[in-house]
């Protein structure tokens, strides 16, 4: 029995044959979580969240984690993957960003948009690696002028869209029929984050404001697409917005499908490469404070977390944290890789969460991995034949 397991009251333990998923919640049981813990709502006031962020760690982990057992199976973690289908180039000044054409001295080096065919091997390799969320990043401020690859960008949505996988891209500000078109070619979800609060956001950016952002995710959420939008730790920020950020995303009509818990990887040549690692219990009090505010949301470690520890990713996971980036990078950063996360997994009694877009119902847990004695991770005869089937193409 696994350490996560034995801390599942009773009462919940049916949660753990469970399939979870945000678009609805697993039977609601009894939690020591109380007053508005657990509730979905879009009236939080900004003290409010400054209330629950303020409270002692451990007791906001347990809260965090009750809540999160009345809608998610705590035994299931997705695992995406991302890819950088455009580099470089971007007309954007993120001060984090070492994609900003603004930056001249780092390292990234501006690449035109990939052809197809890499990127459906890409995702075939994600998923017979057990990954069940493909997503797909362009440096761009926008999409004006750019309809031939627009076009290409989505064909690739259809097609990693056929293979069974949640599908998501992140390509700058979207007009209302660029957000149709995407929903239309079968797009899951859209990441736009807004980075930090509302008050620090001008030291971090200056060519898009707060609203561009805010008017991209209306776009989204309007053409039917799920909206996923976070944040990043480091840039300077302090814990009022830290707060302000979560209190940004949890006020929206709806909340995110999904919400990424970045932390800063700095790059040489872009002006925060000299910035301060944020510790890792501010990651775990933002998971868990976001994790209440938001109980039905994925929340998702994303850049930085290679230099986190396994302890420290199990904490991550109890405080609510419920999907990984795992494989080659993320964008123009690190990430752990997928013997590596499953591994882990393994370790810590936790298995993948399925696509909600396979009509297949394609396993993604305890089938696609095997855990030998000594913590080491390999592949199943079926995950190993997908991925075989995978090169060959």
């Amino acid at each position: 029995m696994s350490l996560l397991r034995t801390r599942i009251p009773a009462t919940t333990r049916s949660l753990a044959t469970a399939v979870a998923h945000p678009a609805g919640p697993v039977p609601r049981a009894k939690s020591r979580a109380s007053g508005v813990e657990g509730q979905v709502r879009s009236n939080w006031l900004r003290g409010e969240v400054q209330q629950v962020w303020d409270t002692p760690l451990m007791e906001l982990v347990f809260k965090a984690a009750s809540v999160h057992r009345q809608w998610h199976d705590p035994e299931r973690i997705q695992l995406c993957t991302l890819m950088n289908i455009k580099t470089g180039g971007c007309l954007e000044d993120c001060s984090y960003c070492s994609q900003s054409s603004k930056h001249k001295g780092t390292p990234t080096k501006a690449t035109p948009l990939v052809q197809l065919d890499p990127v459906i091997e890409a995702a075939r390799q994600a998923k017979a690696n057990g990954s069940t969320r493909f997503c797909m990043g362009a440096a761009w401020r926008g999409l004006e002028g750019r309809k031939r690859g627009f076009e290409r960008i989505l064909e690739m949505v259809r097609e990693v869209r056929g293979m069974g996988m949640e599908v998501c891209t992140t390509l700058g500000m979207l007009t209302p029929e660029q957000a149709r078109q995407l929903k239309n070619a079968g797009l899951s979800a859209y990441n736009h984050n807004l980075d930090t609060s509302r008050e620090y956001y001008p030291s971090v950016i200056t060519t898009r404001t707060y609203e561009d952002r805010l008017e991209t995710l209306q776009a989204v959420r309007d053409a039917g697409i799920k909206v996923c939008s976070g944040g990043i730790l480091g840039l300077g920020e302090k814990d009022e917005d830290r707060v302000g950020l979560i209190w940004e995303v949890g006020r929206l009509p709806e909340h995110p499908e999904s919400f990424p818990v970045n932390t800063l990887v700095p790059i040489p040549g872009t002006p925060m490469e000299n910035n301060e690692p944020v510790p890792v219990h501010t990651v775990i009090r933002t998971i868990a404070t976001a994790r209440i505010v938001m109980p039905k949301t994925i929340i998702r470690l994303a850049a930085g977390r290679h230099t986190f520890t396994e302890t420290e990713q199990a904490m991550a996971f109890m405080a609510g944290a419920n999907a990984i980036f795992t494989g080659e990078q993320m964008l123009t950063t690190p990430c752990s890789g997928w013997d590596e996360d499953k591994a882990m997994l393994g370790r810590w009694g936790l298995r993948g969460l399925r696509s909600f877009e396979d009509a297949e119902g394609h396993k993604v847990d305890d089938k696609f991995v095997q855990v030998e004695e000594g913590g080491q991770a390999v592949l199943t005869a079926e995950a190993k034949a997908e991925l075989q089937a995978a090169e060959a193409q």
